[in-house]
């Protein structure tokens, strides 16, 4: 929970984590000492209460995924360590084989077919004609094979539910596009309410760090995530598997803006467990269904 500092000498006010709580810090502007207040159940903010205590109101989330599964799939427990969602992102795998398998067999037909020119036309005259038709051939089968595979490959859509019983959904995921190039988009929708927003990664971005962008139904920006720090992700690009073990965070700013709302952090397990921490939105500028959906995608849509 946030604790409120304001300093006596200049008036500035400071968000600051419940751990300064009683202690003293010095004012970033004027230098004054600050006394942090304790934190009071009377006026500390709670978030607003809709009758249903329903499990996204919370600011604090905790992610576990379950490793031993072909799909992925998380958990999502409250701070105190209740469980309050299921996430599954379906790998669908038999589909995706069949895909290949069906790619693989247009490919051997294809170029089946692209030789017969070749070996018919074998005469030294007629040979650069055979070789010409089977390039051409080849060029084709290739172009269907790769064109075949994204077609009956399925999309890879999340959801997320009260429980592992997979019973009532209430929030989707929809994976927008098969094959992403230079950008990637996921539309979230509720069952009930319709589209909550969108979130887009660029490639382009994430060589140098990682980067989310949350926009609302309308298009105007939400939320920017971003990895914790340059220096470190640029570290991680060019190390590699040197630095497998040094976790990735990402922090969620206002756009356009250096004003922290949240962060999304890795434990440090050897398992992908994560912290969601909205604590310091205490307006609820982002939707917590969205946030909870920023922090599935950081892990499966970064392939962590």
């Amino acid at each position: 929970m946030p604790v409120l500092a304001v300093c006596d000498g200049c008036h500035a006010e400071y968000d600051l984590k419940d751990e300064y709580a009683g202690k003293k810090v010095k004012c970033k502007d004027c230098g004054s000492v600050i006394v942090v207040p304790m934190v009071s159940t009377a006026t500390a903010w709670q978030p607003p209460n809709d009758g249903g205590g329903g499990p996204f109101d919370h600011d604090r989330f905790l992610i576990n995924q379950k490793k031993v599964s072909i799909s992925e799939r998380y958990y999502v427990f409250d701070a105190h360590q209740n469980p309050i969602l299921f996430v599954e992102r379906p790998a669908h795998f038999w589909r995706s084989l069949g895909a290949v398998m069906a790619g693989l067999l247009v490919a051997a037909i294809g170029v089946t077919v692209s030789a017969i020119p070749a070996v018919a036309l074998d005469d030294p005259q007629t040979r650069w004609i055979g070789g010409a038709a089977f390039l051409i051939g080849f060029s084709f089968t290739l172009v269907a094979t790769v064109a075949l595979i994204i077609r009956l490959t399925p999309k890879r859509h999340i959801s997320i539910y009260v429980d592992d019983s997979k019973n009532h959904l209430l929030v989707e995921i929809l994976q927008d596009q098969k094959v992403n190039f230079i950008r990637a988009t996921y539309t979230v929708r509720a069952p009930d309410e319709g589209t909550l927003g969108q979130f887009r990664k660029n490639y382009f971005y994430n060589f140098f760090r990682k980067r989310w962008d949350a926009f609302r139904p309308d298009g105007t920006p939400l939320v920017v995530a971003r990895e914790d720090s340059l220096i470190l992700s640029l570290l991680r690009r060019f190390l590699g598997p040197m630095l497998g073990l040094l976790r990735t965070n990402f922090v969620f700013y206002r756009p356009n803006t250096e004003i922290v709302i949240g962060e999304f952090n890795r434990k440090a397990t050897l398992f992908d467990r994560y912290v969601l921490d909205m604590s310091t939105d205490r307006a609820h500028e982002l939707d917590r269904r969205m946030a909870v959906a920023l922090g599935i995608l950081l892990d499966t849509g970064e392939r962590r």
